[in-house]
């Protein structure tokens, strides 16, 4: 399995407690920037400054494009970017399709973690509910002398949200002077999406695990905590009732400070 060197920004002082976190589908370590920020310069008298890297994964933000992907291999690129730092007692954070690269991890490599955190993802397969974004994402008019605006107004007959609008749009960059594209690899992304929505792999993680639900979203439900609990067995579920799948983005304070609870 041959894996890329991944983007990262590294945030706080060197030595202390490691923090790595994994965005979801779609998104970048962008996502992450004001939360790893806190984090590592914390506003909070008292609070420990932790040694955070946000992380691109394959396919996304500034990493390289590839011609394959799944968690095994999302996986093996973040455990070579923590084996080449020596990194070690690492809290590892991953959101929705971060979390499941996170939890592939955490099969692989249980003795590099202190613990992991997972946002809003369960470990099972999940349903395709990103078939209208992939088509407006490849049906978007780059060409040229188009701008974000056209961008925005063709994202926006397709993606009803404008949260999730934006949160798109975040992606765009100018590749040439007159010229926009993606960052993420949407051919790629399209092609393996069966992938990124399967299950992981039935191994047990006895890793420390915090799974943190959004109340407002269907990622995690009810009856997936048996399951969760049987196959990550020292693992707890928190809910934040009004959250919905972005978790981080709405609940940021108590995302922080659960990260900061198991740096302690």
């Amino acid at each position: 399995m041959s894996t890329v060197d991944l983007h990262y920004r590294r945030l706080g002082p060197a030595g202390a407690t490691p923090v790595v976190i994994l965005h979801g589908l779609f998104g970048s370590s962008d996502n992450w920037a004001s939360i790893g920020k806190e984090l590592a310069e914390p506003s909070t008298p008292g609070a420990t400054a932790l040694d955070v890297l946000l992380v691109d994964l394959r396919d996304h933000g500034r990493s390289p494009h590839t011609d394959a992907t799944s968690y095994p291999i999302m996986a093996a690129d973040v455990h070579a970017l923590i084996t080449s730092l020596g990194l070690h007692d690492v809290i590892l954070v991953g959101h929705s399709m971060g979390g499941k690269a996170a939890m592939a991890f955490a099969q692989q490599w249980p003795h590099l973690l202190k613990q992991l955190i997972v946002i809003d993802i369960s470990p099972k397969e999940h349903a395709n509910n990103h078939a209208h974004i992939i088509h407006a994402l490849r049906t978007a008019d780059l060409s040229p002398g188009q701008g974000r605006k056209q961008a925005e107004a063709h994202i926006a007959q397709h993606v009803k949200e404008p949260g999730v609008v934006q949160f798109l749009l975040k992606n765009l960059y100018w590749k040439e002077d007159d010229r926009l594209a993606w960052r993420m690899n949407v051919e790629l992304l399209e092609r393996e999406l069966p992938a990124i929505l399967a299950a992981i792999g039935p191994e047990t993680v006895r890793v420390p695990t915090l799974f943190v639900r959004g109340g407002q979203s269907d990622y995690i439900v009810r009856e997936d905590v048996p399951a969760i609990r049987e196959q990550f067995t020292n693992s707890r579920v928190e809910t934040v009732p009004y959250a919905g799948h972005w978790v981080h983005a709405q609940a940021p304070d108590d995302v922080i400070q659960w990260i900061r609870e198991a740096a302690k």
